[in-house]
């Protein structure tokens, strides 16, 4: 196992993540306890020492389960983090209420990595509210010793994180980010990096194989990626792109059974970044590939001022091609839903004025009732 120095700390650079742990009968609320005590035994026993929870994994069964089984190692061989559940609203005045559950749920007298859990655009202004005092409140735990480490995790825009690096930044040691070779452009993943590296934050990284789509690849880069390394997995050429950002210190990974847990244990038995040349050649596949699933907006804005409900079209087509491209997921959803309401799909009249001036002769108003009655928004 590769280990990443953080502070005094050396991490695994592998972590497991909990939030897709083995489950019964399809339920996610139902962990197969059996088959998730294997694998976290079985991840202790071979090098990783950094296991992810939070509050609403698996319905909240996963904290449960992380801490029914760690307690059998001792404390100080292993990392545990969970987060503080901001992505939920109606949690923002319960921080204490919440973080003492946390520590009974999973059994321990100490967290050693605590989030801010997915700053976005829909929580933003209630995270930095200090009428719900939580960074307060996170910061007399750490002096207390219950937090030895404070970090946030996001999925929002470059700007939203800026901001919460304005107000908070000089608190926070960590950040953990969606990145894998798919979103380096595609959600201006290289740019929220670039970030964190100005601000000397090291990097955590969420969803490198995003949900399991990236395990497997079209023919075509598949070919492309095999002409380069013709040993490597296909999942096993995200975690090399992974290997080679600079500042990225822990890879977390939902592994759902042992094949994959062992797959990727054995990946992270040696150091083997892309090249630059590799990392062209696979970025330059996956960016036309994208290019050619989704709407080819530029971002010109010519369809806004030509649009009477005033709707950020540009912003709406990217999320929409997010959604196609990637089956789902709640990215877009999440960011519609933080929209006002009159900026939303559903608001379009199909009045087509902005489809007249369109450069790329995108059927926007097409794309608006598709998007919402994707969405229901």
């Amino acid at each position: 196992m590769i280990y990443k120095k953080f502070q005094d700390l050396q991490l695994s650079a592998l972590g497991l993540g909990m939030m897709r742990l083995p489950v019964l009968g399809g339920d996610d609320n139902t962990v197969d306890e059996a088959a998730a005590a294997e694998m976290i035994d079985y991840a202790y026993h071979n090098g990783i020492n950094y296991f992810d929870t939070a509050w609403g994994y698996h319905g909240g069964n996963s904290e449960l389960t992380v801490g029914k089984y760690l307690a059998r190692y001792p404390r100080d061989r292993y990392y545990l983090a969970t987060k503080f559940p901001g992505y939920d609203l109606s949690n923002m005045d319960k921080v204490e209420e919440i973080f003492e559950a946390q520590l009974a749920k999973c059994q321990t007298p100490y967290f050693d990595f605590y989030l801010f859990h997915n700053v976005y655009e829909g929580n933003i202004d209630a995270y930095l509210n200090p009428e719900f005092g939580i960074l307060e409140y996170l910061l007399k735990q750490k002096e207390n010793g219950r937090i030895r480490h404070l970090g946030f995790s996001a999925h929002g825009s470059a700007e939203v994180i800026s901001r919460f690096l304005d107000a908070y930044g000089k608190h926070m040691e960590f950040c953990q980010l969606q990145i894998n070779y798919m979103d380096w452009h595609f959600q201006n993943a290289q740019e929220k990096v670039a970030l964190l590296d100005k601000a000397g934050i090291p990097v955590w990284v969420m969803e490198p194989l995003r949900g399991g789509k990236l395990a497997s690849a079209s023919a075509e880069l598949t070919a492309a990626m095999k002409a380069m390394r013709p040993k490597e997995t296909v999942p096993g050429f995200a975690f090399r792109f992974l290997q080679s950002i600079p500042g990225v210190t822990m890879v977390l990974s939902g592994m759902s059974t042992m094949e994959q847990l062992k797959a990727n244990i054995d990946t992270y038995s040696t150091d083997e970044p892309l090249s630059e040349e590799e990392t062209s050649t696979l970025l330059k596949y996956v960016d036309e590939e994208t290019k050619k699933g989704g709407l080819p907006c530029t971002s010109c804005h010519y369809c806004t001022s030509h649009c009477p409900k005033k709707l950020p079209i540009p912003e709406l087509i990217a999320l929409y091609n997010e959604h196609k491209l990637t089956g789902g997921g709640f990215i877009a959803p999440m960011a519609v839903a933080s929209m006002p309401q009159e900026q939303r799909p559903a608001n379009c009249i199909g009045c087509r004025g902005c489809e007249q001036v369109c450069p790329q002769q995108i059927k926007i108003s097409e794309m608006m009732t598709e998007f919402t009655s994707m969405i229901g928004m």
